[in-house]
């Protein structure tokens, strides 16, 4: 099924559908929801870094002047490193995607209580209630600083 099939699914089955507390924790509408979001933000962060690649293999480092050369590499390098930030949460993606297939999704993997759904809105790659984050931020805080 191409994303366009995808998306016009969702949108036929969705229409402007928002999740609310009033409702079944992680109903199959609220699945399928978050899905589409996960998916929507895959699909523009792959598609940036097509235009990224295509971006860089059309500069060209035979540039006479050595400063503008060196301005182009450190331009590559900075857009390379993002680039790397969103292939590491292309993955977190991924396995959002997956807890949605084996049923896991929005519930903290740490205590298995639900995720608010406010939390899950502002970030769908959450794995983690917000107090099991703030413990696992204060503690690699400890450990980073010892």
């Amino acid at each position: 099924m191409s994303d366009k099939q995808i998306n016009k699914y969702f949108k036929s089955m969705l229409g402007d559908y928002k999740p609310t507390e009033n409702e079944e924790f992680m109903n199959p509408k609220q699945l399928a929801y978050f899905k589409k979001k996960l998916l929507d933000w895959k699909n523009e962060l792959v598609s940036g870094a097509s235009d990224t690649i295509l971006g860089l293999s059309e500069e060209t480092l035979q540039k006479p002047d050595a400063a503008d050369r060196a301005q182009l590499e450190a331009d590559a390098s900075i857009v390379l490193r993002a680039r790397d930030r969103e292939r590491k949460l292309i993955s977190k993606i991924e396995s959002a995607l997956r807890r949605i297939e084996d049923g896991s999704y929005g519930y903290c993997q740490d205590t298995d209580e639900p995720i608010n759904l406010k939390r899950l809105e502002a970030r769908p790659i959450a794995s983690l209630s917000l107090d099991a984050q703030e413990k696992h931020e204060r503690m690699e805080k400890v450990h980073r600083e010892d």
